[in-house]
């Protein structure tokens, strides 16, 4: 693994910020009392997971977005502990918590998520944000835009941030779901990376019912995203692997096989490991073998925002990438 140029820091967008908690416990009783052997609580949100991982990778990174609240000072002060680098704009709403159980009692290990919506955010304050943004757009060398927005913020704000990082030259990616996810190629991110079923729901917004449950439903999926701005797609199509339609043509990363473990924060390396590949310039099959096992290894560590390195250079060199018909 080669550390990307120096050329400014990776910045992260997380609007949504949490404090993270992970109750790590087995053969959870849903009708009882369990006891809980391990407890994790750390900064949260996709942005910061994303940072986290580009971070382990040598990457310089600015953990950016929206924090307020006691939650919000907890956060700040576990990205202090762990040396990441932040910019983040206060707000007076609360940020929000979210709840992760993960049973490792039965194999396979299950995990349940418990996300709060996240405070309501005023006009002004997204005004003082996007000031914050435009400056540190210069000099930046990607923008990772990702995870849910707070009450309060339009659903086209993605596609605007992403318009305003194309205006300074700089390349995002933009990791969403819903209504965010069907403006943002309106502002021409470099790439979009739904998983299968968000690409449904937002083909399905549009009117479009070609579900990409398949392959090449999912390709026609990712072309219509194409077509509606972004420069290259990216569907995560959970155990079979990843599909990137881009403008150098289409390919598949098959996974060797199925890592087991807590499973949040995997798309999170994923966006990551294709982060990295745009600032280094990697051709897309290996920009895509890293990506795919990147979120493997995020699979077998058991907080998001961690991968295991051993997984990584083990399932690396076994993701098989090749070409699809468009």
């Amino acid at each position: 693994m080669t550390s990307p140029p120096a050329r400014g820091p990776v910045l992260t967008v997380t609007l949504n910020l949490a404090l993270d908690v992970t109750y790590v416990t087995g053969d959870v009783d849903w009708d009882g009392v369990n006891r809980v052997g391990a407890v994790h609580r750390r900064a949260g949100g996709k942005g910061v997971n994303v940072a986290r991982v580009l971070a382990a990778l040598g990457c310089e990174v600015l953990v950016t977005g929206l924090a307020g609240g006691p939650n919000g000072e907890a956060a700040l002060a576990d990205l202090a502990a762990a040396g990441l680098p932040t910019a983040l704009t206060p707000i007076a709403g609360p940020s929000r918590a979210t709840l992760a159980v993960h049973d490792h009692g039965r194999a396979p290990g299950r995990t349940a998520l418990f996300n709060e919506p996240g405070p309501l955010v005023t006009e002004d304050e997204i005004g003082r944000f996007l000031s914050d943004y435009e400056a540190r757009l210069r000099g930046a060398a990607a923008v990772v835009i990702s995870g849910s927005l707070p009450s309060g913020v339009s659903p086209r704000l993605y596609a605007e941030l992403a318009a305003r990082a194309r205006a300074h030259g700089v390349p995002a990616v933009v990791d969403a779901d819903g209504e965010p996810l069907r403006h943002a190629p309106g502002g021409r991110p470099e790439i979009v990376k739904p998983n299968a079923e968000e690409l449904a729901r937002a083909l399905a917004a549009d009117g479009l019912h070609d579900v990409p449950h398949s392959a090449g439903a999912a390709v026609r999926g990712a072309q219509a995203l194409r077509r509606s701005g972004a420069r290259a797609v990216v569907v995560s199509l959970g155990a079979d692997g990843l599909l990137a339609v881009t403008p150098e043509g289409a390919w598949r990363a098959a996974m060797p096989y199925r890592v087991e473990g807590n499973p949040t924060g995997a798309g999170d390396a994923l966006v990551a490991g294709l982060t990295l590949g745009l600032v280094e310039g990697t051709p897309w099959p290996e920009r895509l073998r890293r990506a795919a096992a990147l979120g493997a290894a995020a699979v077998a560590a058991p907080v998001a925002g961690d991968f295991d390195a051993d997984v990584l250079r083990e399932v690396h060199p076994g993701v098989r990438v090749e070409a699809e018909p468009v």
